[in-house]
């Protein structure tokens, strides 16, 4: 080779297998051929290492991960910020799985094909911004509510149960007043072996547990409210979204909405885009039954909204009735519409925060 003459890098791809505590990585050529396989630790070292040894074998075009939003999520953040691109591969091949078998090693080839095909593969969502801290708020109210909602029902059914004083005392009240009262008790603890103080026990620490929770659910709900308002205050503006579905709208778009090309793709995310189901002479559509169905139930939930509140919406589907839909396909149609208007107020709402940042920046 003459001196002047730079040496020419070799591109590789790269695929990784996450789980709690291992990763498996494995490395394709410029080819597609498989080049080297290596386990390594799921820690922030572990992450240094595995990067130290994909760079061993070239330049790093990019790196498919299966689980971006769980096992691999440390590890998508540690590639991100070293400037590495990343694909989420979406689903595992179940033809070439059932023929070649499963091990971890094909598990880590299977993603790093992938990769280098583009296909089966995603922009993964950032994992850094305020829409994640969205995702774990509303993720732990969502749980807090489950948590709430089964102390209720034990309190209810050891209402039936109970023996007759208590019971009498008990099944006239209000929720609210049932729970402060159980609240209040103060039991004899050491007296546990009777009856009627264990009921009454029981009672107190069901009604300590629901308030605890509801006190819980309420300050969560303060901090998505101030999230969501900070995020998309235009989204909130409009006729029949609350927090609850803008929350859930901002976390299934994600930090970097940029990553959807277009409304479409929003919609088919949300699983309200019409899929064909013609034959013949027959032309239809059926229903989308993929994509974030907590999205789609958020769209519902506001289509549903604009049909009691919104005259337009009321006029579109009286349109849709006389045309010969039925209630659910206009319901769908207006479904597709919603997620198109929502789709812009997110994308221009983006725009205006990474435009901010960059004049902070500057």
């Amino acid at each position: 080779m003459p001196k002047d003459q730079a040496p020419v890098t070799e591109r590789i791809t790269a695929g990784v297998d996450t789980h709690k505590d291992l990763h498996v990585a494995a490395i394709v050529d410029a080819y597609d051929r498989v080049v080297a396989s290596e386990c390594f630790a799921s820690t922030r070292q572990g992450y240094k290492k595995m990067l130290t040894w994909m760079r061993s074998f070239g330049a790093i075009e990019r790196v498919g991960i299966e689980c971006t939003g769980t096992y691999g999520a440390g590890l998508l953040r540690y590639l991100q910020a070293a400037g590495i691109t990343v694909l989420e591969v979406t689903a595992p091949d179940k033809v070439d799985r059932r023929r070649r078998g499963k091990d971890d090693t094909l598990d880590a080839i299977n993603p790093a094909h992938a990769a280098y095909s583009g296909v089966r593969t995603v922009t993964p969502k950032s994992r850094t911004g305020m829409v994640e801290a969205l995702r774990v708020l509303k993720s732990c109210r969502k749980t807090a509510i489950s948590a709430r909602r089964v102390a209720l029902q034990l309190i209810q059914n050891n209402i039936v149960s109970a023996p007759d004083p208590l019971r009498e005392q008990l099944r006239s009240m209000t929720r609210m007043q049932l729970i402060r009262t159980l609240a209040a008790w103060r039991p004899d603890l050491t007296d546990y072996r009777n009856v009627t103080s264990a009921y009454r026990i029981a009672f107190k620490s069901l009604g300590r547990r629901y308030l605890e929770l509801h006190d819980e659910i309420t300050d969560l709900d303060t901090m998505i409210a101030a999230l969501v308002d900070e995020l998309a205050p235009d989204l909130i503006a409009r006729i029949a979204i609350g927090y609850e579905t803008a929350a859930q709208l901002l976390i299934t778009a994600g930090d970097n909405i940029g990553r959807l090309h277009s409304e479409a793709g929003f919609a088919a995310l949300c699983g309200v885009s019409p899929v064909p189901a013609s034959s013949g002479k027959v032309q239809r559509h059926r229903l989308n039954r993929g994509g974030d169905r907590a999205a789609n139930s958020a769209l519902h939930i506001i289509a549903v909204g604009r049909l009691r509140l919104d005259p337009t919406t009321q006029a579109y589907m009286a349109k849709r009735l006389s045309q010969g839909n039925s209630k659910l396909e206009a319901i769908r149609c207006l479904k597709r519409y919603i997620a198109r208007e929502v789709f812009y107020c997110l994308r221009k709402r983006n725009l205006e925060i990474s435009q901010t940042k960059s004049a902070l920046d500057c």
